[in-house]
This record gives structure tokens, sequence and C-alpha cells, in this order.
């Protein structure tokens, strides 16, 4: 019976963590190209270009700054917006965000 029980419990830890590993690998399978096209679309009037902000107050990417946070964490960050930044929940999907975060990565 303990061993019954062990492979149930087995089974529903593995569903429950399939999708967060399949996030998690979605996230490294990121488009950097149409990062670039969202990122000047969206946040280079602000955040400049090539990464060097424009405005004050703003992180400069091209120096990496704010950059040493996890993906999830800047996926949180963009969707609820901060200050002057806009939250973009509901304006670009979490995986068009993913794209911007992963061209900024590119750019330091």
């Amino acid at each position: 019976m303990t061993n019954f029980s062990f492979s149930l419990v087995s089974q529903r830890m593995a569903r429950l963590l399939l999708p967060l590993l399949l996030t998690c690998g979605a996230a490294n399978a990121a488009d950097t190209q149409k990062g670039r096209q969202l990122y000047l679309t969206y946040c280079a009037n602000c955040h400049g270009e090539t990464g060097r902000s424009k405005m004050a107050g703003t992180p400069n990417f091209d120096r990496g700054e704010g950059m040493l946070r996890s993906d999830a964490s800047l996926l949180a960050s963009i969707r609820a917006g901060r200050n002057a930044n806009p939250a973009f929940q509901g304006i670009l999907k979490d995986r068009e965000i993913l794209d911007v975060i992963a061209y900024l990565r590119t750019l330091h």
C-alpha cells in the first residue's frame, strides 16, 4: 500500500509541476527578433532604441540595469507597470513580454 500511495502522490506532483516546467522552457525559447520589434514599438520612446534611457528614472538596459531579475519577476513588473511605466497586461500577451525580455538581455 505504501508503494501505491507514493506512486499516486508522484503522479499528482508531476501533473502540478509539468505546466511550470513547460513555462520555464518557453521563456528560454523566446523570439528576440519579435521582441526587438515590440520593444521599438512600445518601449523605445522612454528606454531608448538601444536601451539607453531617454527619461530620468528609467533603467539603462544597455548597461544591464534592472536585468538581474528573473524573467518571471520582470514579466510581473511589466504586466503591472510602475510609476511612469504603463501596465502592459491586456496590451501585450505574456509570450510577447517574454520576447521583449529576451531581446533586452541581448543589449548588454
